[in-house]
C-alpha cells in the first residue's frame, strides 16, 4: 500500500478568516448552518463538507455567494474525506463562532481557525485523502519582550476584546 504526502494551500483573500476542521456525517451541513446564524444572526459565510461515502459529493451551504463558492473550491483542492471549511464574510470573525462550530455533535475536531495563510498537510493512500494537520502561519521569529506586551495588551483593548 502507498501513501503520498502533499501540501495543499488554502486559496483564499488575505484578510479572510476561515476555519477548517473534521465532522463524521452528512447531516454536518446543515448543523454547522444552523449553528452559525444561530450563533451570529445576519452572519456572511459559505460552507462546504467533503462527504467520504455514498456519492462522495462536497455537500455545501451558506448566506454569501462569495463565500460559498470560496468554501467548494477550496473543498474540491482538498478532497479529503468527512472534512470541513467555513469562510466567514468581512466583518465576521471565528473568535465569535468557534465554540458553536466546535460544539455541534458531528465536528470531531477543528484544525485551525484563522486569516493567516495555511498549508493543509494531506496523505492519500488509494483508499481516498485525509488531513494530518496544517501549517498556520509563519515560524516564530522570538519570544516578545515588555514592549510587545504593552502592545499586544493595548491593542486588544483599542479593538475591543479587553476592557
Amino acid at each position: 500500500m502507498s501513501l503520498e504526502l502533499q501540501t495543499v494551500s488554502i486559496d483564499k483573500p488575505e484578510a479572510a478568516n476561515f476555519i477548517l476542521g473534521q465532522s463524521h456525517f452528512i447531516k454536518t451541513v446543515e448543523d454547522l448552518h444552523e449553528a452559525l446564524v444561530t450563533a451570529v444572526p445576519g452572519i456572511k459565510f459559505g460552507l462546504a463538507f467533503c462527504e467520504a461515502s455514498g456519492k462522495a459529493l462536497i455537500r455545501w451551504s451558506g448566506t454569501d455567494e462569495a463565500m460559498i463558492a470560496l468554501a467548494i473550491a477550496n473543498a474540491e483542492a482538498l478532497s479529503a474525506g468527512h472534512s470541513f471549511i467555513i469562510f466567514l464574510g468581512e466583518g465576521f470573525y471565528p473568535v465569535n463562532v468557534l465554540n458553536a462550530v466546535k460544539n455541534v455533535p458531528e465536528v470531531a475536531g477543528v484544525f485551525c481557525a484563522t486569516a493567516n495563510a495555511v498549508e493543509v498537510i494531506v496523505a492519500e493512500s488509494e483508499m481516498g485523502r485525509g488531513i494530518l494537520g496544517v501549517i498556520d502561519g509563519i515560524k516564530s521569529r522570538g519570544v516578545e519582550g515588555e514592549e510587545d506586551i504593552t502592545w499586544r495588551k493595548g491593542f486588544l483593548r483599542a479593538i475591543g476584546y479587553k476592557l
